[in-house]
């Protein structure tokens, strides 16, 4: 972020209140981020995260579950609704709920589309790449969180582990060193 020069710095702490609040009304609208970040921070607060975990859970649940032309659909699918988490922890500050949510997102995906990953082939290959390092990083995300997170996760990131072992995807996650356990339970 680039900082003012001090003239320039010094001339906006010398505004009268009621101009500095304009500009700074103003600066806020121009960025989309920051004035979601703000709206959650100040206008509806902490105990709104659990309502919007809950509506980010019920959107991915249901585009993995289904018919998918090619392999590289499902994961253009999965992109998007990663992108999503990502914007949720973003804006909230939950790196708790985007682990949560990553894991449960691919669980599903080994879930509800057990024929897609059962072989590595060049058109599932993409795929079943994007599942092994996305299970990396949420791995390596766990691993930061509090170890009282560690509890909550253990059961859901096992699962993960083991369905990725027990599917094409396992020479990727041998390649990518992941544990067959995680947690609690090692």
């Amino acid at each position: 972020m680039a900082s003012l020069p001090p003239a320039l710095r010094k001339a906006l702490l010398n505004l009268p209140q009621k101009e500095k609040d304009q500009l700074l009304a103003r600066l806020v609208c121009q960025d989309k981020v920051l004035t979601e970040q703000l709206q959650f921070r100040l206008l509806e607060g902490p105990d709104a995260l659990q309502e919007r975990r809950t509506r980010l859970r019920e959107r991915l649940d249901d585009p993995v579950r289904g018919y998918h032309q090619t392999p590289n659909d499902l994961l253009l699918i999965l992109r998007q609704l990663q992108s999503q988490i990502g914007y949720h922890a973003k804006i909230t500050g939950d790196q708790f709920g985007e682990v949560e949510l990553t894991v449960r997102l691919l669980n599903n995906v080994f879930q509800h589309q057990p024929a897609t990953v059962a072989r590595l082939t060049g058109t599932t290959q993409p795929l079943l790449s994007h599942l092994a390092r996305r299970a990396d990083t949420a791995l390596r995300q766990a691993d930061k969180l509090e170890t009282d997170y560690h509890l909550e996760l253990a059961d859901a990131i096992n699962e993960l582990l083991t369905n990725l072992w027990a599917t094409a995807a396992a020479p990727l996650a041998r390649d990518l060193g992941l544990p067959r356990q995680w947690g609690v339970y090692q």
